[in-house]
């Protein structure tokens, strides 16, 4: 027998609305922001919010994540406990944690989760979470699988969560400062001013500009829907969508994608499985072009690679539909293999490299009326980031999320039993005491075409023949509006059970009593390991460390590196030392200006294979 090892698809949620909808669209698990403390500041819930959408969720043995993931400081202890107790006392499954003051706090027995902004991108510093309690680690976006096949092979217990879909930060999670050190704004406090999607200027010591006036920190958008196989092989068990300010429709249309896609690979990997319950049945076709996107990358997941960057803009582009082929009086003639709708939106981008848009008044065959006529060079691409047609579903109910159950009416000596079991093994017999009559015409496949009928619960019946078994000595009747009573009674049983049921894991936190190093000859940290309070400084003293630095939010340092990024601009521009034969022309340093005319230095550390951003 094979071994299945329960696979999870982590979907985003802005709110209430937006997590139901991941379930619908078929989410194992649903990660939602708390009312307060979680490093996307405008997306927070309420505690009521969170709790139905727990209820509703568990429902599906779909796990609900809450983000707790910004750094505390002293102040906000306490009511981060008592906030924690709350999200417990609800339901809640697990919580995603940056800050390791909150391990020093009297915790219910909730699993705490390393966020990917504690920077977790080695052997040492995930066996590291995981010695300390966390039940599951985050992993950083840059790892490619050979070293995340490496970190699961040395950590073989851990579960590690890998982000596959959606918006890069161009620094490593919980290692950038810039916008605190610019705008007074911390990411790690939840306030990212989205600096690296700013216009800059790249130039050399000497001021010749290399590149201007181009977004040269900024990402496309990770798409690893074709690489799923191999995360799974590689030890990944949690696949996380990013997208907590997203909207519905994204939820909807980028969640059903993946579910797809993974349905697909289980039916031919039978060693790994869904972790939760039920089959989403939708009503349009996931196509993640239509979503907002920036261009798909990897990443690095196969190594370095030139294909990650989005220089021309940071906004989306969408889906690439055709070129235009001339422009005359009011319309344009496009040449492409797709359709445009009435109402759909078009970008492209301009002679300047500067991205532009209209909206389409009306279609006629390959003519397209923009709303508003531009004028628009020959073979320009044009691209599609608004789908009228498509939302026009999205915005419809999309989807119905069933639980597979199986009905046998029997009968006893005084009446009936109707039981029912689902696809988790749940099950409920009832006894209804009635008096028999014979029926004048056979009965069998109208009692089985009743019990089929479950309308708004949420289970179904897949098929009538196997589904349902009749087991009458003789041709009984049982009249209709009995027969929905009693499937009635039995449904709402069920559910009462599957609640019941629901197995919420425990995790009691318990401080470790023996010195376990953060890193192997470290006894230090410096301000990128964001202590913020006393409690996390005593947390890592507890662990061997003898010299910890404040947070730069709590203490900025002159100097400091503002940025740490795998993305390199001197690969970009063909110039690595490593990887590519040819040499710049221009004389380091490099500097990044930005339009208010602040600078920013840049220095290329070859040997780690990273760049750094410093002020000037």
């Amino acid at each position: 027998m094979i071994r299945q090892r329960k696979i999870e698809l982590l979907a985003p949620a802005k709110n209430l609305e937006c997590g139901i909808e991941a379930v619908n669209h078929g989410a194992d698990a649903v990660y939602i922001g708390a009312p307060k403390f979680g490093a996307r500041a405008d997306a927070c819930n309420s505690l009521k919010d969170i709790a139905e959408l727990v209820s509703y969720a568990h429902l599906y043995n779909v796990r609900i994540y809450v983000t707790l993931n910004t750094i505390l400081t002293d102040e906000e202890l306490k009511e981060t406990e008592r906030l924690i107790w709350d999200l417990y006392r609800i339901g809640v499954d697990a919580l995603i944690v940056q800050d390791m003051g909150i391990t020093g706090l009297n915790l219910p027995p909730i699993p705490l989760h390393a966020s990917t902004q504690t920077d977790n991108r080695t052997i040492d510093k995930v066996s590291f979470l995981a010695e300390a309690g966390f039940r599951q680690v985050v992993l950083a976006r840059e790892l490619s699988l050979h070293q995340i096949r490496h970190i699961h092979e040395g950590c073989p217990h851990v579960a590690l969560e890998a982000f596959v879909h959606g918006a890069l930060c161009v620094s490593y999670s919980g290692q950038c400062y810039v916008s605190q050190a610019c705008f007074g704004r911390s990411a790690n406090r939840g306030e990212c001013a989205q600096f690296c999607r700013l216009p800059f200027d790249l130039v050399d010591r000497n001021e010749n500009i290399i590149s201007k006036n181009k977004h040269l920190l900024s990402l496309k958008d990770l798409n690893q829907s074709d690489m799923l196989e191999e995360l799974l092989d590689a030890g990944i068990t949690s696949l996380k969508i990013e997208g907590r300010l997203k909207d519905v429709s994204y939820v909807k249309n980028v969640t059903a994608a993946y579910r797809e896609k993974l349905d697909t690979l289980f039916r031919r990997r039978e060693e790994y499985a869904r972790s939760s319950s039920g089959i989403s049945h939708l009503t349009f076709k996931p196509q993640l072009d239509k979503s907002f996107s920036r261009g798909a990358t990897h990443y690095f997941l196969e190594e370095r690679n030139l294909a990650i960057t989005s220089f021309d803009t940071p906004k989306s582009l969408g889906e690439e539909m055709g070129t235009l082929k001339e422009q005359r009086g009011n319309y344009f003639t496009v040449a492409g293999l797709k359709s445009f709708h009435n109402g759909d939106g078009v970008c492209y981008l301009d002679e300047q490299g500067k991205l532009k848009g209209f909206r389409i008044n009306r279609v006629d065959a390959n003519k397209i009326y923009p709303q508003e006529m531009q004028r628009i060079r020959p073979r320009t691409v044009l691209y599609r980031n608004y789908d009228r047609e498509f939302e026009k579903l999205l915005s419809q109910k999309s989807s119905e999320r069933k639980i597979r159950v199986l009905l046998s009416l029997k009968e006893n000596s005084f009446g009936f039993d109707l039981a029912a079991t689902d696809e988790n093994d749940n099950r409920v017999v009832l006894t209804f005491p009635m008096a028999k009559e014979l029926a004048r015409t056979p009965q069998q496949d109208n009692l089985r075409t009743q019990l089929s009928k479950l309308g708004n619960t949420p289970f179904e019946i897949s098929n009538l023949s196997t589904d349902i078994d009749l087991n009458f000595s003789e041709n009984w009747f049982i009249p209709s509006s009995l027969l929905s009573d009693w499937k009635r009674q039995v449904v709402d049983r069920l559910i009462s059970i599957r609640r019941v049921n629901y197995r919420q894991e425990i995790a009691v936190w318990k401080a470790t009593s023996h010195q376990f190093p953060l890193v192997a000859k470290e006894t230090s940290l410096t301000y990128l390991g964001n202590v913020m309070n006393a409690v996390a400084a005593s947390f890592y003293q507890d662990h061997g460390l003898k010299s910890i630095a404040p947070a730069f939010e709590k203490e900025a340092i002159p100097g400091a590196v503002l940025m740490l990024c795998k993305h390199c601009l001197r690969y970009s521009m063909g110039w690595c030392r490593t990887y590519q034969k040819e040499r710049s022309p221009y004389q380091e340093p490099y500097y990044l200006k930005a339009a208010d005319g602040r600078r920013f230095r840049l220095d290329f550390d070859c040997k780690n294979c990273q760049m750094k951003v410093y002020a000037e």
